[in-house]
């Protein structure tokens, strides 16, 4: 079972690339691990326009999902502190560059 954090945009959500500049000034990274269910070059950027981003760390696997204005973030419900954190890191990172707001239900 995964645990899932929701985003909400007023327009569509940002690209990756804005997410993931505010990540490295923070000094979190990333490596892309697949693109819309094909796999992807760690450090490959994807189209603007995508709907599904796998992305890793050392920890495990993040999953990221378009629906319509929302991103829905997903890892595995047995995800140890550290990924957990760095996910919670991944979803404010995109909030805050598309002037989101983190869904309150969401853990």
């Amino acid at each position: 079972m995964g645990l899932n954090r929701t985003v909400r945009f007023r327009t569509a959500p940002p690209a990756w690339t804005a997410a993931r500049d505010l990540l490295a000034a923070r000094g979190v990274t990333f490596q892309v691990r697949m693109i819309d269910g094909q796999l992807a070059f760690p450090d490959e950027e994807p189209p603007e326009f995508w709907n599904e981003l796998r992305l890793s760390k050392q920890g495990g696997m993040v999953t990221v999902r378009r629906e319509g204005n929302c991103l829905v973030f997903v890892i595995w419900g047995s995800a140890d502190n550290l990924l957990r954190d760095e996910c919670n890191e991944l979803v404010k990172a995109f909030a805050e560059a598309g002037e989101g707001e983190i869904d309150p239900e969401s853990p």
